[in-house]
Order: structure tokens, then sequence, then C-alpha cells
């Protein structure tokens, strides 16, 4: 069993700052990649960022620039700095790890596990 937390939402006023954390603990092997999604209500579910275990990120072209993925692979910890909030980015934040266990490792790609969601509202 895998469990993923986030923690650090919250609200904040447009062009200011919110650092997002997410730890996975568990029955986990090796974490293959890492990384945020966001929904909005009424939209379909959005990557946000993502960070492989030798550090390679991707993101939205909508954050690049603004927003920055870290990892702490000692700790199974990804962060998700976000500077020069905008209203848009208002949205409930989930974190997830691309984990392999003893038994999938090898076998096929790794599985992802999801946190339960933290809301960042971004006030004008």
């Amino acid at each position: 069993q895998v469990q993923v937390v986030e923690s650090g939402g919250g609200l904040v006023q447009a062009g200011g700052s919110l650092r997002l954390s997410c730890a996975a603990s568990g029955s986990i092997f090796i974490i293959n990649d890492m990384g945020w999604y966001r929904q909005a209500p009424g939209q379909q579910r959005e990557l946000v960022a993502a960070i492989t275990s030798g550090g390679s990120t991707n993101s939205a072209d909508s954050v690049k620039g603004r927003f920055t993925i870290s990892r702490d692979n000692t700790k199974n910890t990804v962060y998700l700095h976000m500077n020069s909030l905008k209203p848009e980015d208002t949205a409930v934040y989930y974190c997830y790890a691309g984990v392999y266990t003893k038994g999938t490792y090898g076998v096929g790609p790794p599985l992802k596990y999801w946190g339960q969601g933290t809301q960042v509202t971004v006030s004008s």
C-alpha cells in the first residue's frame, strides 16, 4: 500500500506565492516520476509539472517562469513552488507518484498513486 499526502494549499492574493509539498510513503521500492496536476471547476484535470527521479522536469506553458518543481529523493517528497500567482491558477492541486513496488518493478510501467488534493485559491 502506498500513501500520497499533500499539504500547503490555501488562499493568496494575486501576485503572491505558495509552496505545495507532497510526500509518498508505504510499500515503495522505487519512485519513478512525481508531479502535480490541477483541476478547476468545470474543467478537465491538467498537468502542471512533473519531475523524474533524475531531476528532469516538464511543465505546462501556462506556468513556465512562475512555478518550479523540485524533489527530495531521500524523503520521497516533491514540491511545487508557485510564484506570481494569478486568479486562473485557482484549482484543486493533486500530487501523484509513479511507484514501483518490489512486486511490480520490471513487470510494467509504474503505477500512479494520487493524493487527496489541496485547494489553491488566488483572489484578484
